[in-house]
């Protein structure tokens, strides 16, 4: 007898949608950093481009490394918690991911929130915007950080898409469009909630409290320097857990640093095309989000939106992702 996967999901219908205030210039955002350090030559260039933007920014003095993690656990979650109580800060943006995000979450940290705040990162972040969902019903922004993407510049190689993260952030209005610019693999059109990140962060919630509801969505899965097996692998995993049934699309990053071990083996291209194009929804490969030699589109994690899948790929978000 088989065996109903998604009973296990958690209930994340019960949990209350919730929007932070949309950021406008002279917004305050606070860097934080929840999981590895970065360079002082890139986290300048990064603060840079913020204050170009018109954002005014609150810069911690920042603890001590502590190994592979920007500073202790303590620390980290400290600082993400004193961030979000400060009524004088409309949003926060990571510093870089790395590894560490997922420590904070050991203690629970639903009670101690508060109001939403705009969080913007990806990588790494998204083990704690998974359980922001997930836990409080918060929209996140899957974006570029200070020293993985600002510090980079708008509309460069290694840098972010201006258009899309002011759109992220700042409309009030529903039904703007976000280009994929991406490649289709599986035509269609196809409605959900925009979720997902990193790949193997998404596959590292299973069996957590906080557990990704993959069902009605529109995944977005990438990462980086894995080879086309370990892409399948997690794909696989994914499958045999349930979280790819329901999925109503899928946006695909680009998959840097993941050519295949040997010449004319499977690519990642050709791995998703055989494991997710049975599944018979709209799939739109290469999508610059998330880890990208390209600039770096921001996506609002949480709200409703369209994926058409056609020629290059559209994402029609169909709700604000801040209240005004």
């Amino acid at each position: 007898m088989s065996r109903d996967v998604s009973a296990s999901l958690p209930a994340r219908s019960k949990v209350p949608l919730e929007k932070a205030k949309a950021l406008r210039a002279g917004s305050r955002l606070a860097v934080f950093a929840p999981a590895s350090p970065a360079s002082d030559q890139r986290t300048t260039a990064g603060f840079a481009e913020l204050r170009r933007l018109g954002f005014s920014l609150d810069i911690a003095k920042g603890g001590t490394a502590d190994g592979y993690f920007a500073a202790s656990t303590v620390d980290r979650r400290a600082e993400l918690l004193n961030r979000l109580a400060d009524r004088a800060v409309d949003g926060l943006v990571a510093l870089r991911g790395g590894y560490g995000s997922t420590y904070l979450l050991e203690a629970d940290l639903s009670d101690q929130l508060g109001e939403p705040k705009n969080i913007i990162g990806f990588s790494d972040l998204t083990s704690l915007q998974i359980y922001l969902w997930q836990r409080r019903g918060w929209v996140t922004f899957y974006g570029p950080m200070v020293a993985a993407g600002f510090d980079g510049g708008a509309g460069k190689p290694g840098g972010y898409d201006e258009e899309s993260l002011r759109s992220a952030v700042s409309r009030t209005e529903q039904g703007w469009q976000v280009p994929l610019r991406g490649a289709t693999l599986c035509n269609g059109a196809a409605e959900g909630r925009v979720l997902g990140g990193a790949m193997t962060l998404v596959e590292a919630t299973i069996g957590t409290p906080w557990e990704l509801d993959t069902r009605d969505a529109i995944l977005v899965l990438e990462d980086r320097a894995m080879k086309p097996y370990q892409v399948d692998r997690v794909l696989m995993h994914l499958k045999q857990a349930g979280r790819l049934a329901g999925v109503r699309g899928f946006v695909l990053g680009e998959f840097p640093e993941c050519d295949p071990p040997v010449a004319g083996s499977p690519s990642v291209r050709d791995v998703c095309t055989r494991i997710l194009g049975g599944l018979g929804v709209p799939i739109v490969f290469g999508a610059p989000v998330g880890h990208t030699e390209r600039p770096m589109l921001t996506l609002p994690l949480g709200v409703r939106a369209r994926l058409s899948a056609e020629g290059e790929g559209v994402l029609e978000i169909l709700e604000p992702a801040v209240a005004p």
